[in-house]
């Protein structure tokens, strides 16, 4: 089953290394990651996607947890949570704007640079959105280049990682 976990970590040097790390080293599979620093400067927010039973997943937190760099670790699939992508996507300029109309449906396009003989078009949306419109394009022989942002999400609602406005990140503070 495929997983989100959320981590919210110090913004320094290594500390995502340590969590790829240790991935790596008990040999679970990172399918993306996005890294960006947060409202306080002192710390990052790791948005991370694995896939594993209940079992694993737990046992992932866990070890996560563990580690000095993390301060919070939270299992987003547990949550209701919106969860979003990115894609740029690269096509011909010289496609009919009615033949990608008529590929993409319905799907909000904005074209972010064009070129004499390309488009890059930005598409936002979940996963499986983002996969098929990819298919859709490619089936249509529409589809030159294209590169995916991973996944971003945020629990609904009042549910938050535990955070501080402190800016030293030992994690006795934090605790």
């Amino acid at each position: 089953m495929r997983h989100i976990l959320s981590i919210l970590m110090a913004n320094e040097s290594g500390a995502l290394v340590r969590v790829a790390g240790m991935f790596a080293q008990r040999g679970f599979n990172i399918e993306n990651l996005n890294v960006a620093p947060t409202d306080n400067d002192a710390m990052s927010r790791l948005t991370l996607v694995t896939r594993g039973s209940e079992a694993v997943v737990d046992q992932i937190v866990r070890q996560t947890q563990k580690l000095v760099d993390v301060i919070d670790v939270q299992n987003m699939t547990a949550v209701d949570h919106t969860e979003l992508e990115v894609a740029l996507v690269k096509i011909r300029s010289d496609i009919d704007q009615e033949n990608l109309n008529t590929v993409l449906g319905e799907v909000d396009v904005h074209s972010v640079d064009t070129t004499d003989d390309r488009r890059m078009l930005r598409f936002l949306g979940t996963g499986d959105e983002l996969t098929a419109l990819i298919e859709q394009l490619g089936d249509a022989r529409m589809l030159e280049e294209h590169v995916r942002s991973g996944a971003v999400t945020l629990a609904r609602g009042a549910e938050l990682l535990h955070k501080t406005n402190d800016r030293s990140i030992d994690k006795t503070i934090v605790e």
